[in-house]
């Protein structure tokens, strides 16, 4: 009966990719065609292909952004990082917004970046 329970739930997850709960600041850039607007909120989870965020600010499914996210874990346990990524958001609600990765980058200061292409 348990196998029968496992199962079911893997049909239901539609996800593609395992989501890890994390909490951290996000600063995030919404591009219209007449302009951008700057946002702020909290991720509540994230996975390499999505991310799911609390914000006031109202996104509609559609939207192309920009977020930045401070990274919990330091390079060689001294650098501060964070993760830039662009994508679309796939799913909204009022104070909450689903994100599709397209493409991210880990970023430290004073450096360059190392640019991942999601499936690659």
């Amino acid at each position: 009966m348990e196998q029968v329970a496992s199962v079911a739930r893997r049909r239901l997850e539609r996800r593609a990719a395992t989501r890890f709960p994390l909490q951290q600041e996000v600063r995030f850039k919404v591009f219209y065609r007449n302009g951008v607007q700057i946002g702020l909120g909290k991720t509540i989870n994230i996975s390499s292909r999505g991310v799911l965020i609390a914000t006031d600010l109202e996104l509609t499914p559609g939207d192309r952004l920009e977020l930045s996210v401070n990274w919990p874990v330091r390079l060689d346990n001294q650098c501060p990082i964070k993760l830039v990524a662009t994508g679309r958001v796939v799913r909204a609600q009022p104070g909450r917004a689903a994100i599709a990765i397209d493409r991210y980058e880990f970023r430290t200061q004073g450096s360059r970046s190392l640019a991942m292409q999601v499936g690659s």
